[in-house]
């Protein structure tokens, strides 16, 4: 990460530079440079008011999770998809809050719930690190995690959903099918991305002994095989099977009723916490200010990690490094399916979800393409089928003081572009 942060300021200050040296002045516009200090200086103020920002929803869930926990349904969750996140994770007990918490992430996710899915995915990461003998570097299991919380399987884009239909879409569900298709395939190369990443020897030898309990300062020459004593079972296979096909026969629903259906989720999210506390007999509001003391406390601790990030996104922004890029691979990419128009989405999701979202928002609404065109389906899925990687891991490891990610940008960025070109793909396909 010192690497990637180094090089983005680089090359965005050669870029303004040069451009500052060329520049003619004009009638009251800011030169490249002066254009890049104010970037600089706005971004880091818009860091610290996104992670202020995130208080209250990291309040509110983290305190809905606290309830979950306290009446046992981490523990139910993490048994009933036990047979495949053993596979996935085998140095993560069963039964450790960890597991839940990831399968909360990855469920509020699915449903588009970006703003939920943070909490949950900062408790995952505490409770991981719990595991890691070697803090401040990231164990396979949290970079696992982390590349497929950046290409989670999504169900209900909610908010590319409401924002096509207020462009005027005839069909503003029409990205689910879309949005399914890329993320499955996104899902499944961030897997296989991350775990034949830590198989390289480079790679290998950096890998943090995981075990159970606090790190008792051991180092992986001292433990050679990772503790995992379950101490519980998962429910019977056929009991999991009958989860899946329950959760795969919510997607005809999310098809056809998707528009009327994303506005009961949050709502129906606080409910269903809150009534499982009262049927497990928990003291649900004392459980719930116990769990949300926790949210400010989480949101300034990532203000610096934010700041650092998002300030060298807009500086790569503003010193028109990004627009050079768009004109080099706007006409190889226009081969292939992605348009021009598209291209600085394509890019920039990965770097800033707000600076994506502007570009998709100024696409769809634009009367030239709008929002049922090819392209217009094409950055709706691009926006609900990929996440900002670098605030993903800003955030994610930020909250546990991460600072070797060692293969976790490798594996998120290939899965970014294996969910651009199945977006490509499956729109070719039915609206190409």
């Amino acid at each position: 990460m010192n690497f990637i942060f180094f090089i983005i300021v680089l090359i965005s200050f050669i870029s303004a530079g040069w451009r500052q040296i060329t520049w003619m002045p004009g009638d009251g516009n800011l030169s490249p440079m002066e254009s890049l200090s104010r970037s600089m200086v706005e971004s880091a103020s818009g860091s610290v008011e996104l992670a202020l920002g995130l208080v209250g929803v990291m309040t509110l869930f983290l305190g809905l999770m606290k309830v979950a926990e306290a009446g046992g349904m981490l523990t139910i969750l993490a048994r009933l998809i036990r047979p495949l996140m053993v596979r996935l994770f085998p140095n993560v007990p069963p039964d450790h809050p960890a597991m839940g918490s990831m399968i909360l992430n990855m469920s509020a996710n699915a449903l588009g719930l970006g703003n939920a899915a943070t909490p949950f995915g900062i408790r995952a990461m505490q409770e991981l690190d719990k595991l890691n003998s070697r803090h401040g570097t990231a164990t396979d299991s949290m970079v696992l995690f982390l590349a497929i919380n950046t290409s989670n399987v999504t169900i209900l884009p909610t908010g590319v959903i409401a924002l096509r239909a207020a462009a005027g879409s005839i069909d503003p569900a029409g990205i689910l099918p879309t949005t399914l298709f890329a993320t499955m395939f996104s899902t499944i190369v961030a897997i296989l991305a991350a775990k034949m990443y830590s198989r390289v020897f480079m790679i290998k030898r950096t890998r943090p002994v995981e075990m159970e309990g606090e790190s008792n300062g051991s180092t992986p020459s001292e433990k050679e095989e990772p503790v995992n004593e379950p101490s519980i079972g998962g429910y019977p296979v056929w009991v999991s099977w009958v989860a899946v096909c329950t959760l795969m026969s919510i997607i005809p629903l999310t098809v056809f009723f998707g528009k009327s259906i994303s506005p009961w989720i949050i709502p129906g999210l606080m409910l269903g916490f809150l009534a499982f506390g009262v049927l497990r007999r928990v003291r649900v509001y004392e459980i719930f200010v116990e769990g949300a003391k926790e949210g400010f406390q989480v949101a300034i601790r990532i203000i610096p990690y934010l700041v650092a990030i998002l300030v060298a996104v807009g500086m790569f922004r503003a010193s028109g490094a990004m627009e050079a890029m768009v004109n080099i691979l706007a006409d190889w990419t226009g081969k292939v399916g992605l348009p021009a128009e598209a291209l600085p989405m394509a890019i920039l999701r990965p770097l800033s979800g707000s600076g994506a979202y502007g570009i998709m928002a100024s696409i769809i609404n634009d009367p030239a393409i709008g929002p049922d065109s090819y392209t217009g389906y094409l950055v709706s899925t691009l926006q609900g089928s990929t996440e900002t990687t670098f605030y993903v891991l800003a955030v994610y490891f930020g909250a546990v003081q991460v600072r070797r990610i060692r293969h976790a940008l490798a594996a998120a960025l290939t899965a970014d572009v294996a969910g651009i070109f199945a977006a490509v793909v499956i729109c070719s396909y039915l609206y190409g």
